[in-house]
């Protein structure tokens, strides 16, 4: 009865969307209903919604086999933490789990928004039904994660060993609450527009659910990126894949849209823009969603599944941003025009940010996107790959990067040049470090050059809008500017070092051989079988070396029976200036070996700047709730 308790509640959380959206229709056309009935509709929806995916959690805990999904994705010898993880590393699960968020975010935006008047309010509500009508229809219809099996097998075929690591626990999870979370700003915008409320409210009502599904994305990608690294054991900590870049392109339109909404918050700008920012971002989502699941390509990240739920998508995608590029054409002559700001001005630095953010995204959706066209009209398949996007967007994305370097410093409105004086310190220190790449790494290549030198300005000038001031006194949002600026200062000394100072080896050897990798001695050890909760596997010693530091790693070979799949299990030792890498191959049938092995400087500065930039985000965004909570209590 799990199952069957489960799938009714997903059947009446469907009922109440409508109901909301009937309301929205009825109190637009003709003032019936109002904001009380519509918030009780949303959180009673997003209630059945976790009630439907706790029964999918209770299934796959307690290995009920006769529920399809179970039996597909899950075994009865799994742990529980991989067992309970299968309920969303499947098409199905996933799709609950993003309406499961996708009705919690309906839930609390009733809850917890009273800023708006009653249309926006009831608009707002109306849209994210109409939104959550869409998913609850593709799951009720195309992709039920309750359907029953009969007979039921004695055991089901497991999960996806790539997928069997505590990563898969945070991961999607951690994207789903930024992907969805940017449909409450969607949601915000479409209703703006209808009421014609485009205006300061607006953005300062939008603002936190943008940083929070930004906040989350930088977590979920960041993650990701790390799970990548060391479990598919290629040795890169990006590669373009395009299910990877289906959580990049959200987040370079979550980044525009929160710069942008701060120009509309601060001084009412940029209000047509800002409107469309918000559609493009969830519309971001919406394709990272078709891309995953709609079996047009084939990754680790993936799911292929039938295509006809990749067209259900599509079409779902075409009503709701179709629908809302076409209001926004509609209304766009409505939505006046903001305050007026000259080019140098902190507005004009914000401007230019979304430009350069605007053309990075349309780089890489050309990029995602182009193989799938060119198959679909010429059967041929094409692989775009790291040289076109790191030709195309590295420059951009160290240009946005220059312009962070002054950009915070300007005033707004409209700014002196002889003000510039405040980015000297920012500029000085680019040029320490340009110099410094120089002495240090005479051979390097002009983009990690351009991004050391980048990184060691950025990491000064971040700090500058602290200097000077009480720090006790300094608002969270301003020191969250400041952190999360400081992480891209980080993140980016990462990449160029590790881009550019990286050491590989590839060997094929027998126990007892020694091999060099940078300036590590790593000695082959010993080879022996061990065995895990689920699977068995060869196991390498490596004993490495470097002056008085002796690390000892065992990289494995592993096996396992439910799905039957080989997968090699990396073995890393992570020290103050960087990481080793070590990964076992396959044997050569001579008594080798093959290993692979990498020295990667200070690569771990990737991933720390990734958490200082969602770190950032988390204080701007604490910091933006308890003003409005503390104006709210004034009022």
């Amino acid at each position: 009865m799990i199952a069957e308790t489960g799938l009714a509640a997903l059947w009446c959380a469907a009922a109440l969307a409508v109901l909301q959206l009937l309301l929205g229709l009825g109190y637009w056309r003709q003032g019936i209903g109002g904001p009380v009935p519509a918030r009780a509709l949303a959180v009673a929806q997003g209630l059945l919604t976790i009630v439907a995916f706790a029964a999918l959690l209770a299934c796959f805990a307690i290995s009920d086999m006769s529920v399809a999904l179970v039996a597909h994705n899950s075994h009865s010898a799994k742990p529980m933490i991989y067992k309970l993880a299968g309920a969303w590393g499947n098409h199905e699960g996933s799709m609950l789990l993003w309406v499961m968020v996708l009705g919690l975010s309906g839930a609390t935006l009733a809850l917890i928004e009273r800023r708006l008047d009653d249309a926006m309010t009831v608009a707002t509500l109306a849209t994210q039904a109409a939104i959550a009508l869409g998913f609850f229809a593709f799951l009720l219809i195309a992709s039920n994660p309750f359907a029953r099996l009969d007979p039921a097998p004695l055991d089901g075929r497991g999960l996806n060993p790539l997928l069997q690591d505590p990563g898969l626990a945070f991961h999607p999870p951690t994207l789903y609450l930024g992907y969805v979370g940017l449909s409450v700003a969607f949601s915000l915008a479409v209703a703006a527009l209808l009421t014609r409320q485009v205006g300061p409210l607006l953005a300062r009502a939008m603002r936190p659910w943008v940083l929070a599904a930004w906040i989350f994305l930088t977590l979920g990608i960041t993650a990701g990126s790390y799970w990548a690294y060391y479990e598919l054991g290629w040795g890169g900590w990006w590669f373009w894949d395009p299910v990877e870049n289906a959580s990049l392109m959200p987040w370079l339109a979550a980044t525009a849209l929160l710069h942008s909404l701060n120009v509309l918050a601060a001084r009412g700008g940029l209000r047509a823009w800002t409107m469309m920012l918000a559609v493009i971002a969830f519309s971001m989502s919406m394709l990272g969603t078709f891309l995953v699941r709609s079996g047009v390509l084939t990754s680790v990240h993936s799911f292929a599944v039938d295509p006809t739920r990749g067209s259900f998508i599509l079409a779902l995608l075409a009503i709701y941003i179709g629908g809302a590029l076409a209001l926004f054409a509609a209304r766009v002559a409505t939505v006046r025009e903001g305050a007026r700001f000259a080019l140098w001005s902190r507005e004009g630095g914000l401007v230019a940010n979304n430009l350069l953010l605007s053309v990075i995204l349309g780089i890489v959706l050309l990029g995602t996107l182009y193989p799938l066209l060119a198959e679909a009209m010429t059967g041929e398949k094409l692989s775009v790959g790291p040289p076109y996007f790191n030709a195309t967007a590295g420059p951009l994305a160290l240009l946005l990067v220059a312009f962070l370097l002054f950009a915070p410093l300007l005033r707004w409105r409209h700014d002196t040049r002889p003000k510039l004086i405040r980015a000297i310190p920012g500029a000085a220190a680019a040029l320490v470090a340009l110099v410094l790449t120089f002495a240090v790494a005479p051979h390097m290549t002009l983009l990690p050059r351009a991004g050391l030198a980048l990184a060691g300005g950025l990491a000064i000038a971040s700090l500058l809008p602290l200097a000077g001031r009480n720090l006790l006194r300094i608002p969270l949002a301003t020191w969250g500017m400041a952190i999360a600026h400081f992480g891209v200062a980080v993140a980016l000394a990462g990449m160029a070092i590790e881009s550019s100072s990286t050491v590989e080896k590839l060997a094929a050897a027998r126990p007892g051989e020694t091999l060099a990798v940078g300036p590590w001695a790593v000695t082959f050890a010993d080879l022996q079988p061990v065995v895990g909760p689920n699977w068995t596997a060869l196991e390498a010693r490596l004993d490495a070396s470097r002056g008085d530091t002796r690390l000892t790693l065992a990289p494995q070979a592993r096996t396992f029976s439910d799905p039957p799949t080989e997968t090699n299990e990396t073995a890393i030792a992570t020290l103050w200036d960087g990481q080793l890498y070590t990964v076992l191959g396959k044997p050569d049938g001579t008594g080798r070996w093959q290993l692979r092995l990498w020295w990667k400087p200070f690569v771990t500065l990737i991933w720390l700047g990734g958490v200082l930039i969602a770190l950032g985000g988390a204080l701007a965004l604490v910091g933006r709730v308890r003003r409005d909570w503390r104006r709210g209590k004034a009022a």
